[in-house]
Parts: C-alpha cells; structure tokens; sequence
C-alpha cells in the first residue's frame, strides 16, 4: 500500500473545528474522484469519530491521506486523542451501548459506514481510530 505525501494533519480543539475538518475530508474525496454516495458515507464516519474524540477526550489529532492500492484509491484518516481511553473496546463497538446519553450508534455505525476500521486504546492514555474508505468500497 502506497501513501500519497498528500497528507493532511488537523488539531481538534473545539466544536468549531468540526466544519473545515470535514470540508477537508471531503476535498480529499472529491480529489481522487469517489462517488457522491461513498463521499457521504466516509464524511459521516469521520464527522462521528471526531465528534466523539471532542465529547470524550476534549480533542484531538487528526491525519486524512490518500491512499493508493495497485489501481485503488482511498482515503484514510486517523483520530489520535489522549483521553481516559476506552475500557472494553468489544462492548463499545456493540450497537446501543453508549457512555454518555446518546444512541450509542457511534463507533458500530461509522465502522459499517467504511470499508476498513481499526481501533485500540488504552485506558488513562487515549485512543487511536483508523479508518479507510476506498473509492470504490
């Protein structure tokens, strides 16, 4: 897998910050030509992980870069926080469960929106969100 050393890096500090981040996400998209519909669905994901890293861990880090893949582009970004993490990553990736007084679709809901999701954390240091949506996944 091949990086392009188009690579954005955003820091999320306050609710203000949300509008250019996915403005910026969206550019990137466009840029390498995925469809409206798969633009909505890595938007989507990526507005809910960075409000999740704002609620919870007060903000963030943000990397978006575009990826290629033999003929396949995406796009990835990551979500870096130095929160009080997450203490059971299986029970917050099931549907409903949910720490503050929300639906608790969060985390299950912007992994299905995406073609690739990873997760880790560790309680008292934070956590790292990784997702890619390819152009034509």
């Amino acid at each position: 897998m091949k990086i392009t050393l188009n690579k954005d890096i955003m820091t999320i500090e306050k609710e203000q910050d949300v509008v250019p981040f996915r403005n910026r996400v969206k550019e990137h998209a466009v840029k390498i030509g995925m469809s409206i519909l798969n633009q909505t669905k890595l938007i989507t994901a990526a507005s809910e992980l960075v409000r999740n890293m704002l609620k919870y861990a007060g903000g963030g880090v943000t990397t978006i870069e575009v990826l290629s893949k033999g003929r396949e582009n995406g796009i990835r970004v990551v979500f870096q926080d130095k929160g009080p993490g997450i203490k059971d990553i299986k029970q917050a990736m099931q549907d409903g469960f949910s720490t503050g007084k929300s639906l608790g679709v969060g985390l299950p809901g912007a992994k299905r929106l995406v073609s690739e999701f990873d997760i880790k954390s560790i309680p008292g240091e934070g956590t790292t969100v990784t997702i890619i949506k390819w152009k034509n996944g």
